[in-house]
């Protein structure tokens, strides 16, 4: 099982040119925790996390480093220290140096490199460009094929499939695509994420359903709570 079997293809980003605030306002609208960075060739430049904007705040509240600390450290830290918290560019803030894999890259070395990394998601990348996201979370809907202690190899037909599923999500009314994820074996389809109702849930099945090819879907979707809607 490869990257391209398991990963969210309903990529949300922020251009390099973009505002920081831009990012707040797409991880707060889309649900998400990080962001790829891209040129506007679609290439990928970097990537701003929570983490990054978390840093921000942890900074701006708490004591500032003494003036000898900073000599000490050096000038160089201190000043791009002060470019992190304080510039509005998103490029000023996001990290640079991105772990990314390709699509055939197995599930196996993105979670080595998850571990070794200690990160929570990769990009994938299809000649330099973002095509999807692999996290954690996708890594356990796949584990959760694990037949044997071996995962399946999907065949030609069920990748087919999968990019025909991918289209029909788009077509169920207020579906957050980006937060749902599926894995197809034999036709057989499991789907992942969450539902902002029991009558967005089974749109997402019968919109699986009908994808032709698709013989049996299970649907394991939660809710997101109140608060991530505004209520």
């Amino acid at each position: 099982m490869q990257a391209k079997d398991i990963m969210t293809t309903s990529v949300i980003s922020v251009p390099l040119e973009g505002q920081v605030e831009d990012a707040v306002r797409l991880m707060l609208d889309h649900h998400i925790s990080a962001l790829p960075v891209v040129d506007a060739e679609g290439g990928l430049k970097g990537l701003v996390s929570e983490g990054d904007l978390m840093r921000r705040v942890r900074e701006t509240d708490g004591p500032r480093r003494s003036w000898w600390l900073e000599v000490l450290g050096g000038s160089s830290d201190s000043t791009r220290d002060f470019v992190k918290l304080k510039s509005h560019h998103v490029e000023d803030v996001m990290t640079r140096d991105v772990v990314s894999v390709e699509e055939d890259t197995t599930v196996a070395e993105i979670a080595r490199l998850l571990e070794k990394h200690r990160i929570k998601r990769v990009p994938v990348l299809r000649s330099g460009q973002v095509v999807g996201i692999v996290s954690r979370a996708n890594l356990l809907h796949a584990l959760s094929a694990l037949k044997e202690g071996v995962l399946p190899e999907p065949s030609e037909d069920d990748r087919v499939l999968r990019a025909k599923i991918k289209e029909a999500l788009k077509e169920v009314p207020g579906a957050a695509v980006n937060l749902i994820n599926y894995t197809v074996e034999n036709g057989n389809v499991s789907v992942w994420g969450v539902a902002d109702s029991d009558f967005q849930e089974n749109a997402v099945r019968v919109a699986v359903e009908n994808v032709p090819g698709v013989r049996r879907v299970e649907v394991h979707m939660g809710r997101l709570p109140a608060w991530a809607y505004g209520i």
